[in-house]
């Protein structure tokens, strides 16, 4: 089992993957935005990080690039 954070903003597809991902036994987070997951890396590591490159405020890569200096 790993822990995983999705970051998604499109409902249906974080939806989707959170509910496959459970299904398959893994510990899931989901984020609406890339705030919102920036904000739960803070307080929480981490195996697996999904990210959706295209969302409003805090992109996926500018996601990856702060999470990767820290």
């Amino acid at each position: 089992m790993s822990k995983i954070l999705i970051a998604e903003d499109d409902t249906a597809v974080r939806e989707f993957v959170s509910r496959a991902l459970v299904n398959a036994s893994h510990d899931v987070t989901a984020a609406a935005n890339g705030v919102q997951a920036l904000e739960t890396l803070e307080k929480d590591p981490f195996e697996l990080r999904l990210s959706d490159i295209v969302m409003p405020e805090l992109d996926g890569i500018a996601l990856a690039l702060k999470v990767s200096r820290d």
